[in-house]
């Protein structure tokens, strides 16, 4: 069963429906957006996360924030109250290039459209906002199957396989990036074992993919982030799969902090690691991933495990919520337009103009 962690209900005048994951896996609940305040709260306390499903909640966000709008507004008004949307969605969290990716898109769409068409009326710009955003949400869906496709020949039967944070179906509009290799694989009737990182501090392994992996009917067992090295030496880990939240130029990837760790443990003992991720998480405008923003997150995330106090009061607290694994660390990246082995500058920019050649 693949739950829709992001849905539009109704028209122009609908809302967006978002699964809470701050809940799960006690209790599976549904809140209802119906402004971009709730949005930017939902997605700045992580009730919706994962890169796709950020994009594509933002993507719908815009066509709350002109809902607002009196009937009589004029579309340069509509396309004002889009920009100050935009800017104000975008700076909910600043590492998921796929946010920013999704909102100028929409607003580009919107700005073509307003061309020559000032006389419009409001609800025709809001149909074609609504039917961008979703469009990228069928785009995602579609893309999320074609990168599981493309990924599912890497999981060998028999082996056990290594995923870091969450990059399922709750973190995209479709099956997920790194899950869905692992559910087109399962699909094929392999046989292979999951390994999920809890993912320290927000438990999103132990949480969110032990949860998915239960739905599907796919074996899972959850480890200690701090484990995984020790499973690799006893020859129990044969591949690493997990999604990323922005990748650079030269093929430097940002995803869930303890990534890179686990990326460096990976190639000490053998063992290929696999990006899996969508060509709107590619951010070809920054060379290399030190120049990839990093989000800081509050430090209670740490000094609390639940309501239940772990760390002594006045103790400082660091808590990156991303780190960057080198690209010369990962074996592949599967996108939905193929599969990019050991990248480079070279092979990213050949697989863009390929795909868009084809």
């Amino acid at each position: 069963m693949i739950t829709a962690a992001v849905k539009w209900v109704g028209g122009v005048d609908g809302f967006l429906e978002l699964v809470d994951q701050r809940r799960l896996p006690g209790e599976f609940v549904k809140m209802q957006c119906r402004d971009i305040e709730q949005l930017y709260e939902a997605i700045k306390t992580l009730t919706v996360r994962g890169a796709p499903a950020i994009g594509v909640a933002g993507a719908y966000g815009l066509v709350l924030a002109i809902q607002k709008l009196k009937s009589q507004a004029s579309i340069s008004d509509a396309i004002e109250c889009l920009k100050k949307a935009v800017e104000y969605l975008g700076s909910s969290r600043p590492t998921a290039v796929n946010l920013f990716w999704a909102l100028k898109r929409v607003e580009d769409k919107a700005k073509d459209f307003a061309v020559g068409q000032t006389n419009a009326a409001l609800s025709k710009l809001q149909e074609v906002v609504l039917g961008e955003a979703n469009a990228i949400c069928q785009e995602d869906v579609d893309m999320c199957r074609r990168i599981g496709e493309n990924g599912e020949k890497f999981i060998k039967d028999g082996i056990g396989v290594l995923t870091h944070c969450n990059a399922g179906a709750l973190a995209t509009a479709g099956q997920g990036t790194a899950l869905s290799v692992i559910f087109e694989a399962h699909k094929r009737g392999k046989k292979f074992k999951v390994y999920a990182d809890e993912t320290r501090p927000l438990l999103q392994g132990a949480r969110l993919t032990a949860w998915e992996l239960k739905q599907a009917g796919i074996g899972a067992t959850v480890i200690c982030d701090n484990m995984a090295g020790w499973l690799m030496k006893q020859g129990k880990i044969g591949a690493v799969v997990t999604g990323a939240d922005r990748i650079t130029a030269n093929g430097d990837a940002a995803n869930k902090i303890g990534t890179y760790s686990v990326s460096i443990l990976a190639r000490e003992h053998g063992i290929p690691f696999y990006i899996a991720a969508p060509s709107s998480t590619f951010d070809l405008n920054i060379k290399s991933g030190s120049q990839i923003p990093i989000e800081q997150r509050s430090a209670d995330e740490i000094r609390f495990l639940g309501s239940e106090r772990i760390a002594p009061d006045g103790v400082e607290i660091y808590n990156p919520a991303f780190d960057v694994t080198d690209a010369k660390d990962i074996t592949a990246i599967i996108t939905e337009r193929g599969v990019i082995e050991k990248p480079t500058p070279e092979k990213i920019t050949e697989h863009f103009k390929q795909t868009v050649d084809n």
